[in-house]
Formats: C-alpha cells, structure tokens, sequence
C-alpha cells in the first residue's frame, strides 16, 4: 500500500522498483531503481521535528528490503539505506540513522541512532545503538554495540561473512526483475 503521511507527503518510487502489495510505505519515501521491497515491510516518513519538517527515508538504488522490515525515523530525522544493501527479514532500522552501501543487516536485528558505513556486516538478531560503525566492520549475531563498546574487541569481517552478504543482494535484485514481470498477474 502506497499512501500520503498527515502532511500530504507521498512516496516516490523508481519505475524499476518492485514493492510487494502487502508492504506498507507512507508519506516522505524515496525508493531508487531495482529495489526490492517485500511482503509486510513497513517504511513510514510520517513524524515531523519541532519546525514542522522532515527528512526523506531513502532506499538507495540495488538494495533489498525483505520481509517484515520496519523502517521509521523519529521525529522527522533522515534515514538513508545505501545502493547494493540488504536488510533482512524482521530488521529494524529506526533514524536518525546512515546505512550505506553494500551492507548486510541479518534478521531481526536492530539498528537505532546510528552511521553503519560501507560494506559492513550485521549479523542476525544483533542491536547496534548510538554510535558509528566504520567500514568493512563486522558485528557477530546477538551482539549489542553502544556508545561504551570497544569496538577493537569485535572479531572481523570474513570473507564467508562477506561473500554472505553478496549472494543474498544477487538474489533479490534477480527477483526484482522476475516479480516485475509477473506483477499483473497477482
């Protein structure tokens, strides 16, 4: 379902982009070309600041936001997800907060007030809140990382992990093209 937020905001969306029908996007979105977006994924731009603004939610071209992702940003803070990225099923991704490109963020895992940079990966059910993740950074399943982590302390990025991370941004951007062909006839 595509629809305005309370301020009349409306979500652009590439023409190259498959949303699947059960996804929610609403209000301040911008979606690139070849994303996938997929059943029951949530992307709400919809709380302003204190000034009455906000700034986008946008899903950078390449990327996949798979199924029963919730994508929402407090008080109108940007929220920007790069190109070639995967968020997977059930991840939360709450701004203010930078995703950038060629990132994996494993299933049910939180992201909140937080700079994830190029080419990290995020494990499954892991919580990173309040600080800056530095490129090629690699965080383990359930771990939590805050403001207080040494972040010298957390092993690195595989090449298993990273190769990981590649195969499933292969394989939706290959759905991308298969469900647009199909699209009318669901």
């Amino acid at each position: 379902m595509i629809r305005k937020n309370p301020s009349g905001d409306l979500p652009q969306i590439h023409p190259d982009a498959f949303i699947d029908p059960t996804a929610i996007l609403c209000g301040k979105v911008v979606v690139h070309a070849n994303v996938f977006i997929g059943p029951y994924a949530v992307i709400r731009a919809d709380e302003v600041n204190a000034a009455g603004e906000m700034d986008p939610i946008v899903i950078g071209a390449h990327s996949n936001i798979q199924d029963g992702v919730v994508i929402h940003s407090k008080s109108g803070a940007a929220v920007t997800i790069g190109e070639r990225t995967s968020i997977a099923h059930r991840a939360i991704v709450h701004g203010p907060c930078t995703v950038g490109d060629d990132v994996f963020i494993g299933f049910n895992s939180v992201l909140f007030n937080c700079n994830v940079a190029q080419g990290c990966v995020v494990r499954h059910n892991a919580v990173v809140d309040g600080c800056d993740l530095p490129a090629g950074f690699y965080v383990p399943s359930t771990q939590r990382i805050g403001p207080q982590t040494d972040l010298s302390t957390i092993p690195k990025l595989t090449v298993q992990a990273s190769e990981f991370s590649e195969d499933v941004a292969r394989t939706n951007n290959a759905l991308v093209l298969g469900y647009k062909r199909i699209q009318n006839e669901f």
